[in-house]
Parts: structure tokens; C-alpha cells; sequence
């Protein structure tokens, strides 16, 4: 089994992205995509255990970890980097794990070559509206009326205090003990590096258009039903569906609306890579 790698690929369009690759290129190949505000290092401890059944890519994001900033920042421009990489990598049929962020870049690169798609892999990721509790009333307020004030509501995590929110609100002390500040003090150092905050508060912006696309992706998902495994940390702060209300609205069943796509739900702790579940996939 190869070991895990970072290497650094430059882009077409001249940044560099920076990407983890483990495990033997002739098993099922899995590409990792991390949320906010993280990089490929959320799946330090889950990589090892899945390079043993799969290959294995983790990239950074771009503007995030160690990839560079893309010169016009949105979840397309992040999907046809994620592309460029999987295509240089030679790299054909594929498992696409979605987390935060990582859905809208997830979902782009499987409805662009949906029977490349082995499955997907769902973990904390948000493809239907019934997934905006309250907490995004003020980020919604932005996308209806992008004034300055309310970009400022909306992109208010973007502190360091929000920025170890991520890793700690709503999680009980016993898990919380368990979670190294590392983490989350690495990733306040990346994002104030030049251009990676302004990169951030343009995702925030163009999230809006990701939610847009919510039909179409009901549409891929009724169409091509990719197996699915989905996975909801029970302490997540960013969204009102738990495991229980999921399997209630249909999701698990198919993600709701189209109740068509099949799927089996896990708990897990917020923030913590079911790599036991996930490995599962490719027995």
C-alpha cells in the first residue's frame, strides 16, 4: 500500500493546488472534499484506514490549507480545479465524499460526468432547503440584499472565535476534551493569509447560487440514484436536520424531494470522519 503523499499540481489557469493522495491507484477511487474552515488535514486519521480498500485524493481547496487562491473565487471555478486534478490524475470512476463546502464542489464535479459517479458519500452536507435552520436567517438576508450590513451579519464567523466555534459549539465537554485546539488555531493562521479572508466572504456569497441549483440536483440525484451513504454529526450547529428528522422527511430514503436515491444514515460526533462506515463502501 502506497502511503499517504502531498504533492502540488499546477493549474491550467497557473495557481497550484495542493493535494494528498494514499493506497493503490488500481482500487475504487474516493475523492475527499473538506468544508469549512479546514483542509485536507480533517481526514488525517481517516486517510491511512481507507487507503487499505481504496485510492485515496484529498486536495485543498483552493484557498484553503496550502492551495493556492483562484483568481475568481466561487464553487464552479472550485469544481473545475477539482476536475483539472481528477483529470491529470488519470482518475475514472470514483466515490465523492460531500462535507460543508465540499457539496457544492462535490455535486458540480458529479453532475458534470455522473456515470463516473461510484456513489456518494454524504457527511454533514446540505442539498435541500429544508436543511437552513435559523441560524441562516442572517446569511439568507445577504443573498436577498447584499448591502453592507448585511454582509457583515453574514460573514460574522469569520473570527477567530468563530473560526473554534466549528470545532466546539453544541458539543458536549467529553467530546470537546477530545479535540486539540491545533485544529482550528491552524486554520485561523490560513485565513489570514492575503486574499484567503475576501475568498471566503465571496463563498459566502455565491453559496446563494449553489442553493439555486437545489432543483437540478433533486433532478441528478432521481435520474442517475447514485448509492448512497449518509452520515449527520448529532451536534452540528449548521443545520436544523438531525438523523431522526432526516429519516422522517425522506432523505435517507432518497433525498427529499425525489425519495429515490438509496441511502443508509449514521450518527457520528460533530466534526469526527466516520472512516469505520465509509469504508464499508468499498467491501
Amino acid at each position: 500500500m502506497r502511503l499517504a503523499t502531498r504533492q502540488r499540481l499546477r493549474l491550467s489557469g497557473g495557481t497550484e493546488l495542493s493535494f494528498i493522495t494514499a493506497g493503490e491507484a488500481s482500487k475504487p477511487a474516493v475523492l475527499l472534499l473538506h468544508g469549512f474552515p479546514s483542509s485536507a488535514r480533517t481526514f488525517r486519521e481517516v486517510v491511512p484506514e481507507l487507503s487499505q480498500a481504496a485510492y485515496v485524493i484529498a486536495p485543498d481547496l483552493p484557498g484553503f490549507g496550502e492551495s493556492d487562491v483562484l483568481p475568481a473565487v466561487s464553487f464552479p471555478a472550485f469544481g473545475q480545479a477539482i476536475s483539472e486534478l481528477l483529470d491529470r490524475l488519470a482518475i475514472g470512476p470514483r466515490y465523492v465524499y460531500l462535507h460543508d463546502w465540499g457539496a457544492p464542489v462535490g455535486f458540480h464535479i458529479a453532475m458534470q460526468a455522473p456515470e463516473r459517479v461510484l456513489g456518494l458519500i454524504v457527511q454533514n452536507a446540505n442539498a435541500h432547503r429544508t436543511g437552513f435552520g435559523p441560524q441562516w436567517a442572517a446569511t439568507q438576508a445577504y443573498w436577498a440584499q447584499p448591502t453592507p450590513e448585511n454582509e457583515a451579519a453574514a460573514t460574522a464567523h469569520l473570527t477567530f472565535e468563530g473560526t473554534r466555534d466549528q470545532y466546539l459549539a453544541n458539543v458536549p465537554p467529553d467530546v470537546a476534551a477530545r479535540i486539540p485546539p491545533g485544529g482550528w488555531e491552524e486554520d485561523w493562521r490560513v485565513m489570514n493569509l492575503p486574499g484567503r479572508m475576501d475568498a471566503q466572504r465571496a463563498l459566502v456569497a455565491d453559496y446563494a447560487h449553489y442553493v439555486a441549483r437545489f432543483d437540478a440536483i433533486a433532478e441528478y440525484l432521481a435520474r442517475w440514484q447514485p448509492p448512497s451513504l449518509m452520515l449527520w454529526g448529532r451536534h452540528t450547529m449548521h443545520s436544523s436536520i438531525s438523523p431522526r428528522s432526516c429519516r422522517g422527511c425522506g432523505l435517507c430514503r432518497g433525498w427529499k424531494p425525489t425519495s429515490s436515491t438509496p441511502a443508509t444514515s449514521c450518527s457520528r460526533p460533530h466534526g469526527l470522519p466516520a472512516s469505520s462506515a465509509i469504508r464499508r463502501v468499498f467491501a
